[in-house]
């Protein structure tokens, strides 16, 4: 998968997957940020033109960087800091297991998922792993924790059908890790966001399309004082907290991975 077909996902799985309802029991509208997955507004759309803030690319190039080098945990993300265990942390985590143990057992057969409330993103479009996710679940997320209603479901294409592999949890950027712990014990579970975002100039807008960019998620630039230097645009983070479990694992390790979540499908490139 090339650089700019990634590039062309990120921006379309944005464009409809970062929304959130306008009020308690409204439609989701997916033209705003979501709770929990929080990206700069968007003044137009796509086919206007670029807003003056031109926040596509940022959402371009995070994407991409969570399509393509998810787990570099260099200077473009950061992770929540494993802890000590302590008592019931263990059975914490393993009640989470449970429950979405059960929720993807019922979700097997992606056509009930479907049926459910859980969208997929590019169905006809080669991705190593697909997001089906759920904007009222993603809403409830921002608010409360409900392991049985994961924010996305993950799957893997194998012909026609889809195998589901794991489940995702997002939660607010201004989550403390205090916060993050309450529902999955750090000791545990890693969470991680995306972070030290510079948005290249109009006139550079290739760069997030190259081997070795100095802008976007993958870039060489990592501090403000540089991205200003450059005549960027410095986003400090972008998106919120994201946790990815893979339920039918069978040891912890496995079961909460973080390096399963660096795509290994053929074709794709560095």
């Amino acid at each position: 998968m090339t650089h700019r077909i990634l590039l062309l996902l990120s921006y379309l799985f944005l464009s409809v997957t970062i929304a959130f309802p306008q009020a308690s029991g409204s439609k989701p509208d997916k033209t705003t940020d979501m709770p929990g997955m929080q990206m700069p507004t968007q003044s137009k759309s796509p086919a206007s033109g670029a807003s003056d803030s031109d926040p596509e690319q940022g959402m371009a190039a995070a994407m991409h960087s969570m399509e393509s080098h998810h787990m570099d945990m260099g200077p473009h993300m950061k992770m929540s800091t494993l802890r000590p265990v302590k008592p019931g942390d263990e059975q914490r985590a393993q009640e989470v297991v449970a429950a979405a143990r059960k929720t993807a057992e019922k979700y097997q057969d992606y056509k009930v998922a479907l049926k459910d409330g859980y969208e997929i993103f590019l169905p006809n479009v080669p991705q190593p792993m697909y997001h089906f996710t759920n904007y009222r679940y993603a809403f409830d997320a921002a608010f409360n924790f409900n392991p049985e209603h994961p924010t996305s479901l993950l799957y893997e294409k194998h012909g026609a059908d889809y195998k589901l592999i794991g489940v995702m949890y997002t939660a607010p950027k201004r989550f403390t890790e205090d916060q993050l712990d309450e529902r999955i014990p750090l000791s545990i579970a890693q969470w991680h966001e995306h972070v030290n975002l510079c948005l290249p100039p109009r006139d550079q807008r290739q760069q997030l399309f190259q081997s070795n960019p100095k802008f976007g998620l993958q870039g060489s630039i990592t501090t403000e004082d540089e991205c200003n230097a450059a005549g960027g645009r410095w986003r400090p983070q972008v998106f919120g907290w994201m946790v990815h479990m893979y339920p039918f694992e069978t040891t912890q390790d496995s079961i909460w991975s973080v390096d399963r979540q660096k795509p290994q499908a053929s074709g794709d490139t560095e």
